[in-house]
């Protein structure tokens, strides 16, 4: 590789590392006003997987939004060339976290919830390679509902969304560097840094929940990763848990309202337990017997690294084959 081609890569890098501590920064610095402004307006839920189910913070979420865009805009300062882009990703992002907080606070039904997400992915179009038909268009805001979905129903627990997030992200960052894509890696590296810093507060036992505006957010940036980056199948295999939980879901239950949803047991104990009735997901699979929540937790992130890991394996191959 030539010196100069090597240098414009670690400047690249450089640049994408200071977007991502800026966005944790944000994040990690906002969230307790946040939250104390949260628990103030009585935007809170009860944490029904604790003995005492104690009141937490809800829509913690937009601390993750708030992080992610100001790293955006120093991405668009640092990378003038790649304003557009960044600029649509700002939007999809933007208007997903909408749509996930006017669900935290008025609860859309399945079908609003899915036409505003499929209007909020419409942008990533513009975007899209030259000379695709129209069905390639229409899959790019559908991929986005679907994701945003998947990191939606994998949830529930402390740390959980949060930390798998974290995990893709990791995944499609150190992908898109293998692979020379350092212009998207700013992307995934600022969603990361956000993550990271509300998973402080989001681990076990939670401070703060993420809400929709928290979940939808993880799954529509790894869309905007895959289509932007071209890294469509590594994008899917980081999101195999949630895919499994999906199928799960959907093979015991089919497509169903939220509110026939049985929450996971907790015993006067505090360990979790798979209820007698109901559908199946990920976490019952995991919970043949009874379970800490923050072992739970750490079985779900597990699965997440491996997934991970094979993504960043796919990357390499596709880079040796490229030479």
């Amino acid at each position: 590789m030539e010196p100069n081609l090597i240098l414009l890569y670690q400047n690249l890098f450089l640049t994408s590392a200071i977007c991502a501590l800026v966005a944790f920064l944000v994040t990690f610095l906002s969230m307790p006003r946040l939250i104390k402004k949260l628990k103030a307006a009585d935007i809170v839920g009860r944490d029904i997987h604790k003995p005492s189910k104690p009141a937490v913070a809800e829509m913690g979420g937009i601390g993750i939004l708030f992080g992610f865009i100001i790293g955006i805009f120093l991405g668009i300062y640092f990378y003038p060339e790649l304003q557009f882009q960044l600029t649509i990703t700002l939007l999809v992002i933007l208007l997903v976290g909408l749509v996930g907080m006017v669900d935290d606070l008025v609860m859309l039904s399945s079908k609003e919830k899915l036409i505003l997400l499929w209007l909020a992915g419409l942008p990533l179009i513009w975007i899209a390679p030259p000379n695709v038909d129209l069905i390639y268009l229409l899959l790019i805001p559908i991929a986005v509902t679907i994701a945003a979905n998947l990191t939606n129903m994998l949830a529930g627990l402390n740390g959980i969304e949060s930390g798998l997030g974290a995990i893709a992200m990791t995944s499609l960052s150190i992908a898109c560097i293998i692979m020379g894509k350092y212009d998207v890696a700013v992307i995934s590296m600022c969603m990361l840094g956000s993550l990271l810093a509300f998973l402080y507060y989001n681990r076990h036992p939670s401070n703060v929940f993420p809400g929709d505006v928290g979940t939808l957010i993880i799954g529509a940036t790894i869309v905007v990763v895959a289509f932007i980056g071209r890294v469509r199948i590594i994008a899917l295999i980081v999101l195999i848990p949630n895919i499994i939980d999906m199928l799960l879901k959907l093979h015991s239950a089919g497509v169903m309202e939220r509110q026939q949803h049985q929450p996971t047991q907790v015993g006067e104990d505090g360990k979790l337990m798979a209820p007698e009735t109901g559908f199946n997901s990920l976490i019952r699979w995991i919970l043949k017997r009874p379970m800490e929540e923050k072992d739970v937790v750490k079985i779900v992130w597990l699965i997440g690294l491996i997934f991970g890991a094979l993504g960043i394996i796919l990357a390499y191959i596709l880079k040796a084959r490229m030479f």
